[in-house]
């Protein structure tokens, strides 16, 4: 594929081919998770002592959410340095559309945004419902929050079928974080 294959025409698009790459990568990332949750739980209590306490849940919760936390910032900070280098961009968003040089970047940095909320909702709620164990679970979504968030960034240029493995590395923790919050919120954790 050419490097600038997320630009291509919609008349050029393979949408059966877009979408079997989608799911082919959602299910990866889907398997990759339950297996580091799985792993989280099983040796995360041997290798650390993991809080109880409400008060001491949440600030782990905060400290492991600065791992997405400076992934955000780097794409910030990518946006923010090539604006001040481009002629075309320096004007800002609301200058107009981003030049080819800033394109990629803007659509990473927007992505990025949604998928650190989602986990910052995942990583504080999880912490106000259980402890011990199931904190195990949050080093694990930062780290494939990182992976992910490098392997889409890597994989936008070759559009649809470059992105949804860092795509979904980075989101799946959190969506299947969020059903098992709910169900530790009404069963207990």
């Amino acid at each position: 594929m050419p490097p600038d294959d997320y630009r291509r025409p919609s008349d050029a698009v393979d949408m059966e081919a877009e979408e079997r790459a989608i799911r082919r990568n959602t299910t990866v990332a889907t398997g990759v998770t339950l297996a580091g949750f799985a792993a989280a739980l099983w040796i995360g209590p041997a290798l650390a002592d993991l809080p109880v306490e409400v008060a001491d849940r949440l600030a782990f919760a905060a400290q492991v959410f600065a791992v997405p936390g400076v992934g955000l910032l780097v794409a910030i900070m990518m946006v923010s340095t090539t604006r001040r280098f481009s002629p075309d961009d320096i004007g800002g968003q609301a200058a107009g559309p981003p030049s080819d040089r800033l394109a990629i970047k803007a659509a990473f940095l927007q992505n990025t945004l949604e998928q650190t909320v989602l986990a910052a909702g995942f990583y504080f709620a999880l912490a106000a419902v259980a402890g011990g164990a199931w904190l195990a679970l949050l080093p694990v979504a930062a780290g494939l929050f990182v992976i992910g968030r490098v392997l889409f960034y890597r994989g936008y240029p070759r559009g649809a079928q470059g992105r949804p493995l860092g795509m979904g590395l980075t989101m799946m923790p959190a969506a299947l974080g969020y059903p098992l919050v709910a169900g530790l919120a009404v069963f207990g954790g």
